[in-house]
């Protein structure tokens, strides 16, 4: 089939209320592995999502859409973690490879993952309150025993919809194909999506970031051979994210808006020639949130995203986008924090509140719980730092919430 009989097929597909994995298909290039907490990604798609496990008991549920084709089953969510915390524990493969992704295990530069809040994530998609799935330090999930995912040299598509207001600079929200053995194998054996403030070729495009790179292994590429200050990022609420490699010769690293308008390319052209990712060398686990060897210091936000087999053409790329754009990404205005009013944090698990240890005033005092009783000490206010991020400052000693020493560690 040539390249303007693909565009079309795409392009009807498209037109028919298909979902992404079905306009990847009309384009000659299968989802693999395709994973939402969201919503289904097929048309006819009226099975599971992501496994939910509550922190009172230990027990399991699993939320699906409320029917083919259709939105993620929060009010299902809301009722089974009512009054306590649930995590995500699996996500599953839309695909019909059935690719699902469990905890991460340790890794070469990375301890055991952990699952992200359930509830941590809120949004609202074609108009249907949903949970994205919120990835900080720590959370990360994969499959090294995987089917039909690409291996070796073999071309391979995938996109994930974020958020270009929830990153950092550490290492390593990815998305996409790794090592099967949770350890750093050289160049070119990784395949994924990066997104994030990290500039690990310089120089970097003057704004910061975020920016779509590939991920193929001991660097964080741009594009080319890694710098390319032409990639200029995108700092959008909702943000798609796509890469493509064919393996030999070639890879496109492309971003857009996810609530609106199209792709842009920030890069189209030679694989890295500076050894061993020309060509590459897959080996077809599936990982997000952490590196390829269990990196897992970075912050990041998953709504939906897929792999596919071959490498799809501008024509498919331009569908998905269109697909993504119609779904209506909105954040949820939870109406918090407000600056300036105060709140009590309390610990689901106890009900107990936080405060500085004995209420204490000076620089390096401590954090404790204590039992809820009203008190300045126990109240906090919270001021944006943007990048939806916050600083909480103590009503009672006016010092603020960090980690001791800005440690990073457990």
């Amino acid at each position: 089939m040539c390249s303007s009989d693909l565009a079309s097929v795409a392009a009807r597909a498209a037109s028919a209320g298909a979902r992404p994995c079905d306009i990847y298909a009309a384009g000659g290039t299968p989802c693999v592995a395709a994973y939402s907490t969201t919503r289904a990604l097929y048309r006819n798609y009226g099975g599971r999502l992501y496994q939910l496990t509550r922190a009172s008991d230990g027990a399991q549920t699993v939320i699906g859409v409320t029917r083919p084709g259709g939105f993620a089953d929060a009010a299902a969510q809301n009722a089974f973690c009512a009054n306590t915390v649930c995590t995500i524990t699996r996500l599953y493969d839309q695909s019909p490879y059935r690719n699902d992704l469990g905890i991460e295990p340790i890794g070469g530069n990375g301890s055991p993952d952990v699952g992200a809040i359930a509830n941590a994530l809120p949004v609202i998609v074609d108009g249907h309150q949903v949970y994205g799935l919120n990835v900080q330090a720590g959370v990360g999930y994969r499959n090294d025993v995987t089917d039909g995912v690409a291996t070796g040299a073999q071309p391979q598509g995938a996109y994930m919809v974020t958020s270009g207001t929830h990153v950092d600079g550490l290492c390593c929200f990815d998305f996409g194909n790794a090592e099967t053995s949770n350890t750093d194998n050289g160049n070119g054996h990784m395949d994924a999506i990066n997104f994030g403030t990290e500039c690990w070729f310089t120089p970097c495009s003057g704004n910061g970031g975020p920016w779509v790179m590939a991920d193929m292994e001991n660097g964080l590429f741009s594009g080319g051979n890694g710098s390319d200050p032409g990639n200029t990022g995108s700092a959008t609420p909702f943000a798609t994210a796509m890469l493509k490699n064919n393996g030999t010769t070639t890879y496109a690293i492309k971003d857009g808006n996810a609530q609106s308008g199209g792709l842009t390319t920030q890069y189209d052209g030679p694989l890295p020639d500076i050894g061993g990712y020309m060509p590459m060398h897959q080996e077809g686990s599936v990982l997000l949130g952490t590196g390829g060897d269990d990196s897992n210091g970075s912050d990041g936000s998953f709504f939906e995203g897929v792999l596919t087999a071959g490498y799809p053409s501008t024509a498919t790329d331009n569908a998905v986008q269109a697909n993504i754009v119609a779904a209506g990404y909105q954040k949820v205005n939870l109406g918090f924090p407000v600056t300036g009013t105060p709140y009590t944090i309390t610990n689901v698990n106890s009900g107990k509140a936080v405060q500085p240890d004995s209420c204490g005033t000076a620089n390096g005092t401590g954090i404790e719980l204590y039992t809820t009783g009203g008190s300045t000490c126990q109240r906090w206010t919270f001021t944006s730092a943007g990048n939806g991020h916050y600083i909480i400052t103590n009503v009672n000693s006016g010092t603020v919430l960090d980690s001791v020493d800005c440690g990073i560690f457990d």
